[in-house]
C-alpha cells in the first residue's frame, strides 16, 4: 500500500515527490519523514485509487420533467480545502429539487447543465486540507447548498458545515431522507412550542397531507411531543398513518376531511400546513379562537393572509422556511438511532432508474420519501 501511495504521489504530485526525495537524500531520518509527509498527502487525497471520472445525471434547461434528465460521464469533483468527497450510497429526491427544474427560481438558479438533488448519504473517500471533524471511511448524510446540489452523482462534493457523521446502525437510506424534509418538519413543530424533554404541554393539533415526505416527519415529532395529532391523508395511507402515532386520520376527500373535523369536534390550537393544496379559507373556521397556522408551502392566497394576520392577536396564519441547522439534523439522527423517529420509504430505486424516482416525486402522490440508490 506504501508503494502504491508513492507511486500516485510520483505522478500526480511531483513538488510533493521532489519533497520526498530531498529529504531522503540528505535527511539521516528519512523513514521518519517520508512516512509523515506520505501520512499528510493521504489525508488530503483520501483514496489513491480514486477514479477520475464518474455517473452523474444531470438536466440542461427548464422543464422536461423525468424525460429530460441525461447521464453522463464528467470528471470527479475535485475539493476545496473546506470540504470533502462523499461516496453516494443514497440521494433523496424532494418536490423542491422539481420545482426548481419547472423554473421556481428562474432565471437565477440553476446554472446548466445542472446535476440536481441536496439531501446524499454516504461514505467520505477523501477530505480537504483544512478539514478537522471527518476522516476517509466516515459515513456521513449532507445537505448540499441548494443552487449547487449534484446529488444525483457517484461522488459528489460537500463542505465540511452541512455534513453530519451518521450514527452506528442508522443506515444511508433512512438518513438521505431527513436533511430537507425531516428539519422542516422539525423546525414546523418547534414553530409551535413543542418540547422534547417531557415538559411541554400537548394543544390540539392538524398536520394536512400526513403521508408525505415532511408530514410523515411531522406526525411522529409532534406525538413525540405530546400532542393530540390529526392528519389527513388519501384513503390508502390511512393505516400507515395512524400506525405512526397519529390520534385520529382523515381522508381529505370525504367531506369531513375536506373541511378538517375530527370526531371530536374541537377546534385546533395549531395547523401545520404541509400542501400547496392548503387553504387560508379553509384553515380559519377549523382554528380554535387563538389558533395559528404554521404553513410550510404557502400559496398567494396563504402567503397574502400571512401578511393581513401578522400583527393579528387571534387566528393567524405564518410560514415557516427551512434554515438549516447541523445540531437539529443531529437530533433527528439520534431519534432515528434511538427507534424514536423513522423515515417512511415511498420507493428505493437503484442509480439507473433515477428518471423513474424523478417522476414518482413529481407525481405529488409519494408515500414517505423517494429514494436513489448509487
Amino acid at each position: 500500500m506504501a508503494l502504491q501511495i508513492a507511486i500516485y504521489t510520483l505522478r500526480t504530485q511531483p513538488q510533493v515527490a521532489s519533497m520526498i526525495c530531498s529529504r531522503a537524500f540528505f535527511s539521516s531520518s528519512i523513514q521518519e519523514s517520508t512516512q509523515a509527509t506520505l501520512a499528510q498527502e493521504v489525508k488530503i487525497m483520501g483514496d489513491p485509487a480514486r477514479p477520475e471520472t464518474m455517473r452523474a445525471v444531470q438536466y440542461s434547461g427548464y422543464g422536461g420533467g423525468a424525460a429530460a434528465l441525461k447521464y453522463v460521464e464528467i470528471p470527479v469533483p475535485s475539493l476545496k480545502k473546506d470540504e470533502v468527497l462523499i461516496k453516494v450510497e443514497a440521494a433523496s429526491i424532494n418536490p423542491a429539487d422539481c420545482n426548481i427544474q419547472k423554473g421556481l427560481l428562474r432565471p437565477f438558479v440553476p446554472r446548466f447543465p445542472f446535476i440536481p438533488v441536496s439531501d446524499v448519504a454516504g461514505e467520505i473517500v477523501e477530505v480537504g486540507a483544512a478539514v478537522s471533524e471527518f476522516k476517509v471511511g466516515d459515513r456521513v448524510v449532507s445537505k448540499l447548498i441548494f443552487w449547487k446540489a449534484g446529488g444525483l452523482a457517484e461522488y459528489v462534493a460537500a463542505s465540511e458545515s452541512v455534513t453530519v457523521a451518521l450514527p452506528a446502525g442508522v443506515s444511508t437510506v433512512d438518513a438521505a431522507g431527513l436533511p430537507v424534509a425531516g428539519l422542516t418538519a422539525l423546525q414546523a413543530v418547534r414553530a409551535i412550542g413543542t418540547k422534547f424533554d417531557g415538559t411541554g404541554s400537548g394543544s390540539n393539533i392538524l398536520i394536512t397531507a400526513g403521508s408525505g415526505g415532511i408530514g410523515t416527519y411531522a406526525v411522529q415529532l409532534a406525538k413525540l411531543g405530546n400532542h393530540n395529532v390529526t392528519a389527513t391523508c388519501g384513503a390508502r395511507n390511512l393505516e400507515l398513518v395512524a400506525d405512526m402515532g397519529a390520534d385520529e386520520v382523515l381522508d381529505y376527500k370525504t367531506p369531513e376531511g375536506a373541511a378538517l373535523k375530527n370526531n371530536s369536534g374541537k377546534k385546533y390550537d395549531y395547523i401545520v400546513n404541509t400542501t400547496n393544496a392548503g387553504k387560508w379559507s379553509a384553515f380559519k373556521p377549523a382554528l380554535s379562537s387563538h389558533g395559528r397556522v404554521v404553513d410550510l408551502a404557502p400559496n398567494l392566497a396563504n402567503f397574502v393572509a400571512s401578511m393581513l394576520t401578522l400583527f393579528s392577536k387571534k387566528k393567524k396564519l405564518s410560514t415557516v422556511l427551512l434554515s438549516l441547522g447541523m445540531e437539529d439534523l443531529r437530533f433527528l439522527l439520534e431519534l432515528v438511532k434511538e427507534g424514536k423517529l423513522k423515515t417512511v420509504v415511498d420507493s428505493r430505486h437503484p442509480f439507473d432508474k433515477a428518471a423513474d424516482a424523478w417522476e414518482k416525486s413529481m407525481s405529488g402522490h409519494a408515500t414517505g420519501k423517494v429514494i436513489v440508490e448509487m
